[in-house]
């Protein structure tokens, strides 16, 4: 069964019952992202480590320096 048939007999099942809807798959995605990368930055800053950008950190490691 994928997400959406789930979602959809979730939605179902919590109107029958009165119940709030619940929110659909994917809905909170980018924000989870986000705060674990806050937090990954919070704790290189507690580490004593640089809290770069990831993408910055990678491209760093990946091109030429001159």
């Amino acid at each position: 069964m994928t997400a959406i048939e789930q979602y959809l007999i979730d939605s179902y099942r919590a109107t029958q019952h009165g119940d709030p809807v619940p929110p659909p798959p994917g809905r909170d995605d980018i924000s989870a992202l986000r705060a674990t990368r806050s937090y990954e930055q919070c704790r290189a800053v507690l580490e004593g480590r640089p809290a770069a950008h990831p993408w910055r950190a990678a491209l760093h490691r990946l091109l030429p320096h001159h």
